[in-house]
């Protein structure tokens, strides 16, 4: 009875696990239509020549460009104090004052020389002996020449201040009249640039950015890596659908004298495979690779 009773329920629980089984089969068919796949190949035109495949290349498959995770890694390391390094020269004032006021240590080139005014060449000391050195020598030009005596300065105070006043007021009318005796006073002030020293601290903090970048790309927004083959091709499988980054972590693939690296999107559907092309025209432009 007990035996018969059993095989009772198990014929009747039949159905129901067939019912189950099938189930299952038709919620696992739909999980595997769901991802897409990427292939990829990788060809690089030459200045002069033919395309060509590129072999060898590691490309990673990221959920964030790698130029936003650049942007990412770049805030999180300290930018230095363009106030302090200012504070920190051994130079006038004045020139501190300027320097603080424009937030620019760059003291040479043809934009800082055209931004000047007449009032800071003659009131910032530094800039006015650059720009004397340059001018005061020059008779033919008409350059103002100094009335006041230097024996006036404790004899006749008051004399000694009115010709320097009117050399002064000289000096300024003809720098007015004649902007373009600037040019060239930046190569009296090389002596006191400092714009060589703020670069060298700027450019310390690449290594930092570059290997921060880096850390996250090959881990937090990591999904798969794949190298390309003989033929500059590459593909991912499994992919679920939704838009990527398909990358070279800034490394340079080289055909002949023209290099590139990729920071593509690409965008997967269900069960669909996207063909990408990676090549001169969806590279990174050289000016932003280190940006």
């Amino acid at each position: 009875m007990r035996i018969s009773a059993s095989i009772g329920v198990m014929k009747s629980l039949a159905p129901l696990r067939f019912v189950l089984l099938c189930a299952c089969i038709s919620v696992a068919a739909p999980a595997l239509a769901q991802t897409g796949s990427i292939q990829i190949t990788a060809r690089i035109t030459p200045s002069a020549g033919m395309a060509e495949p590129v072999r060898g290349l590691p490309l990673y498959l990221l959920s964030k460009s790698y130029a936003d995770i650049r942007k990412e890694a770049d805030a999180s390391v300290p930018r230095p104090d363009m106030d302090q390094f200012i504070d920190s020269l051994t130079v006038s004032k004045e020139l501190k004052a300027w320097m603080t006021q424009h937030h620019s240590v760059t003291i040479t080139g043809d934009d800082f020389i055209n931004s000047l005014t007449p009032d800071e060449i003659l009131g910032i000391p530094e800039f006015r002996n650059a720009y004397l050195s340059r001018n005061a020598g020059d008779k033919v030009g008409g350059f103002p020449s100094p009335k006041y005596k230097e024996s006036d300065r404790t004899k006749n105070p008051e004399k000694y201040k009115r010709a320097m006043d009117d050399y002064e007021a000289a000096i300024h009318k003809y720098l007015v009249t004649n902007p373009q005796t600037k040019d060239g006073m930046d190569i009296g002030l090389d002596s006191v640039d400092p714009s060589h020293n703020w670069q060298d601290k700027v450019g310390a903090r690449e290594p930092e950015i570059q290997r921060l970048a880096l850390n996250l790309a090959q881990s937090k927004y990591h999904l798969a890596q794949a190298v390309t083959d003989d033929f500059g091709r590459a593909g991912f499988t499994g992919v679920q659908p939704g838009t990527y980054w398909l990358s070279s972590l800034g490394v340079e693939a080289h055909v002949s004298d023209t290099q590139e690296t990729w920071d593509a999107p690409v965008t997967v559907q269900s069960g669909v495979t996207t063909q990408i092309d990676l090549s001169n025209f969806n590279a990174v432009p050289p000016t932003k690779r280190s940006q």
